[in-house]
Order: structure tokens, then sequence, then C-alpha cells
């Protein structure tokens, strides 16, 4: 129970300074790109490496404190889904309709008697056929 205390404790005060570092350099760097996500992510990557080297490899960090730093301070300041989260309208905006998970994708046949020739007898296309087996 001891050890759970620490790692959420230290969970709260990593969650915070990731808060207070993100908007820092928003306001620096401006909205154009989440750089202070990516910085954070970076820097708490790197310290993680750090703490696990010194912990297991050098033995001078012990296990709770390994903990409370790695999963509880890192765990908590790091996050890959916030970057994924904050990119992702970028990279949609960039590439436009592709980047749409709900827009139709391109046949891949050559030519329009190659798309009759891959349909079913009823018909229907080989996609179109698998999809109705789905619902």
């Amino acid at each position: 129970m001891s050890r759970l205390f620490w790692i959420c404790l230290g969970g709260a005060v990593g969650t915070g300074a990731r808060y207070i570092l993100a908007g820092w350099v928003l306001r620096l760097l401006g909205p154009a790109f989440p750089f202070g996500t990516l910085l954070i992510n970076v820097l708490g990557s790197f310290a993680i490496s750090v703490v696990m080297h010194l912990a297991l490899s050098a033995k001078l960090i012990a296990p709770t404190l390994r903990l409370t730093l790695a999963t509880g301070v890192l765990g908590g300041f790091t996050t890959y889904s916030t970057f994924n989260y904050e990119t992702s309208p970028i990279f949609a905006k960039a590439i436009g309709r592709w980047a749409s998970p709900t827009r139709p994708r391109p046949s891949c046949s050559a030519s329009p008697r190659e798309s009759r020739d891959s349909r079913s007898p009823e018909g229907s296309s080989e996609a179109e056929s698998h999809e109705a087996q789905r619902r």
C-alpha cells in the first residue's frame, strides 16, 4: 500500500509539471504545433531511461523510489496519447480528405472490366459481399 501511495503522489507531481510546462511552451511558441507535448515526451522518455539505468544497472535507486519516479512522476509527466491527439488534426488538415476514416477507399482495379470480373454471381463485389456477411 505504501508504494501505491508514492506512485499516486508522484503521478500528481508529474501531471502538474506537464500542465505547467505545456502551458509555458504554448505561450512561448503558439498553438501551430504541440511543441510542449513533444518536449515533454522527449524529456520524460530520456528521464525514464536515466532512472531505469540508475536503478537497475547501477543499483543507485531503491525499488520504491524507482517506481515513484518512473511510474509515478514520469508516467504522469509523459503522455504519447496527448501528443497523438494533438497532432492528428494537423495531419488531417495537411492531407485533407485522405485522412478521413469514413471516406471510401478507391478500388485497386486497373480498369472497369477488371472491376466487373471481381463481382460475385449475385452482382455485388467481393468487398460488398464480405461487408454483408459481417452485418
